[in-house]
């Protein structure tokens, strides 16, 4: 079957992968959509150090084709969205409804794949890059058929990451005041979570002009180019200030705009070993630093909840889709994504 590999050269599309049957626990899923997020381009970059070769992906959607022992929530031809946790369900962390810190689950990848006699690793539990992939199960979310998969691709990562951020981080309230640093795929998720939980006014910070339609649409109240022209709209401060690019001199920003009992939220992935700086004395007025991993979601109820609000008008999927790429464009998929030429790029099988 085809996939996208990364050995360390460079990221490329191949055609004789092979991943095996399900065991207890795991189910088989013929991806029909994947979005081609930045944390993909991050391992190769080395941003985010992963061990390889690996087949890439981590935000899709598909159908179930087979099941392992002991699976009983989904079945063959079940449309599902797929999470990144395969988190264990047992632990201290789970049981507290924190999926995302589950121990056993971080930094544990596995080898399902194969070519030839080489085993390959999957990327975040997940490997959407390929034509079918192995999840365990409680990665598998049952969508209902009515939501076309390309769109229900983009639940898994950006949405879950953006929104949850919002709602499950930091617990945005009604006529607060939110600034998104970044407008990308997860800023505009940020923008759009915002605008669910009542936030206003909600300030979207970006150097490109071309991204201030699309912010607006999803959520944006002000568009400007700079973290400066922020004060001219919260002269105050901002109750929530999220980073979304990854930059620590971003990074401080969101810091300073904060209002007193303000908090910013990071969200963007700079470099491992990269350090941000603040002003210590800045802080004693109540204000916090977040970090938030994969929007502190619990997938099971997350993914059906936003697929839920999709329904309803409520939750923009399709205007994320910028552009579909079939597989073999891969490299032009990631170049588009990598100069911010699209929201959200997305591979189809």
């Amino acid at each position: 079957m085809r996939g996208v590999i990364f050995d360390g050269t460079a990221p490329r599309v191949v055609e004789d992968l092979a991943v095996r049957d399900p065991g207890p626990g795991e189910v088989l899923v013929r991806i029909a959509a994947a979005g081609l997020c930045h944390s993909d381009l991050s391992v190769v970059d080395g941003t985010i150090p992963f061990p390889l070769p690996v087949v890439l992906g981590h935000e899709g959607a598909g159908v179930v084709e087979q099941v392992g022992p002991g699976v009983t929530h989904v079945a063959p031809g079940d449309h599902v969205a797929l999470s990144t946790l395969a988190n264990c369900g047992t632990c201290a962390d789970c049981a507290r409804g924190r999926p995302t810190m589950c121990r056993a689950a971080i930094g544990r990848p596995t080898r399902p794949f194969r070519r030839g006699d080489e085993r390959l690793y999957n990327f975040a539990s997940n490997s959407a890059f390929a034509e079918r992939t192995l999840v365990t199960a409680v990665q598998v979310v049952p969508i209902p058929e009515d939501i076309p998969l390309v769109p229900a691709a983009l639940i898994g990562c950006a949405v879950l990451t953006g929104v949850g951020a919002v709602l499950n981080r930091a617990k945005v309230d009604r006529g607060e005041s939110v600034v998104v640093i970044g407008s990308g795929g997860i800023g505009l998720n940020v923008l759009q979570g915002a605008r669910i939980a009542g936030a206003s006014p909600v300030v979207a910070v970006d150097s490109n002009p071309a991204k201030e339609p699309m912010a607006r649409r999803f959520g944006a109240t002000h568009f400007v180019p700079s973290a400066d022209a922020v004060r001219e709209i919260l002269p105050t401060g901002a109750d929530h200030a999220f980073e979304c690019v990854g930059s620590t001199r971003l990074i401080r920003q969101a810091v300073d705009l904060l209002d007193r009992h303000g908090q910013a939220v990071l969200l963007g992935v700079p470099p491992a070993d990269a350090e941000a700086a603040f002003r210590v004395s800045s802080m004693y007025l109540d204000k916090s630093i977040l970090g938030c991993r994969y929007g502190s979601s619990r997938p099971q109820a997350d993914i059906a909840l936003y697929a839920d609000l999709y329904r309803q008008g409520r939750l923009l999927l399709d205007e994320l889709v910028s552009r579909t790429y079939p597989l073999e464009d891969f490299a032009k998929a990631a170049d588009d994504a990598h100069h911010g030429r699209v929201a959200r790029a997305v591979l189809t099988f």
